[in-house]
């Protein structure tokens, strides 16, 4: 693989606090990747220590095949967005995406063209002469985008950029993001705890936890065959069973609850309705079963509003076909 950035057994400890735990990751060049995982899991220390502002405790960063361990973020040729979008108030739009360039040396009308191109990409070259103050949230993103832009970085680091924006904002920024990636082919490294948004829009998806990468691939790939009980959970699957054979999940969606007797080819047991919830456009039954173990489990399925009914202690048979099993390790 052709890659932008590498992490050779990083480390990154805290006093007695193990942040990152010996990661190696390529980046891939002009691809969107995302870091996921919950709160504590080393996603954001992993952004700093690439951005240079953390070194690690051991091991090496590169960059373009470089080391660049020991190299300040001024010297990685990096943008970077963060979560509180870090802009300027006394400056115009303008004149803080032109700032990174500033710095740069870069004068004049070539200044200017660069920022005027950037705004473009953003859909803001009509808002150039504003404040910070008089942009919605959503438009201050992307002054801040537009700024990590127009210095044609290397690698562009995202810091949960979406997580200030309301629901919809987000959705629309997530494609708009995406876009932007797609017309320039940037390297894009985005930190989220959003298994949706990480699934939208991902070219790779580099799922850590306790500071070790649990799975790493294209997200249909991470999704459809969840390497372990952690990827799985954390990326909503239900129903999990332990049987002789190991430990399995099936999603909902892929379950069956049903009076008669059902042949799936794969998982049939015997059950008993424990709860039928009405969601409007559709319904979450759930029965109780046994595992190989003899320990009483809950297993759910939707189900459309108008399918057959089941009631509330009623016998079913809970099933699903082979295909849809997905095998786990602890």
């Amino acid at each position: 693989m052709n890659a932008a950035a590498e992490f050779r057994q990083v480390t990154q400890v805290f006093g007695d606090f193990t942040a990152v735990d010996g990661v190696d990751l390529a980046i891939p060049r002009g691809r969107l990747t995302t870091l996921l995982g919950p709160s504590g899991c080393g996603k954001t220390t992993s952004l700093r220590m690439l951005a240079g502002y953390t070194r690690p405790t051991s091991g090496s960063v590169l960059i373009d095949g470089v080391d660049a361990t020991r190299l300040p973020p001024e010297k990685r040729d990096l943008g970077m967005v963060f979560q509180s979008y870090a802009l300027f108030p006394h400056m115009t739009v303008a004149d803080n995406v032109g700032y990174g360039l500033k710095l740069r040396g870069l004068k004049g009308a070539d200044r200017a063209a660069r920022v005027a191109e950037s705004l473009e990409l953003v859909g803001l070259g009509h808002l150039a002469k504003r404040k910070p103050k008089a942009l919605s949230g959503g438009q201050q993103q992307r002054v801040a985008l537009a700024r990590a832009i127009a210095i044609r970085p290397k690698l562009l680091l995202l810091d949960e950029p979406l997580s200030n924006l309301d629901a919809r904002l987000r959705v629309q920024m997530r494609s708009e993001i995406r876009r932007i990636q797609s017309e320039t082919g940037l390297t894009v490294v985005l930190v989220t705890h959003d298994q949706d948004e990480a699934l939208e829009m991902s070219d790779e998806m580099v799922l850590m936890r306790a500071g070790k990468i649990m799975q790493q691939g294209a997200p249909a790939e991470v999704f459809g065959s969840p390497a372990n009980r952690f990827v799985a959970d954390f990326l909503g699957y239900e129903n999990f069973l332990q049987l002789s054979d190991g430990l399995i999940s099936v999603r909902p969606e892929h379950v069956t609850i049903s009076a008669g007797s059902i042949d799936a080819g794969g998982l049939s047991l015997p059950g008993v309705v424990a709860d039928v919830a009405y969601r409007g456009v559709d319904l979450l039954i759930s029965a109780v079963v046994h595992d190989d173990e003899g320990e009483q489990v809950l297993l759910s399925n939707t189900r459309s509003a108008d399918a057959a009914p089941v009631a509330v202690g009623d016998a079913v048979t809970v099933s699903a076909p082979a295909a849809r099993i997905v095998h786990l390790t602890a």
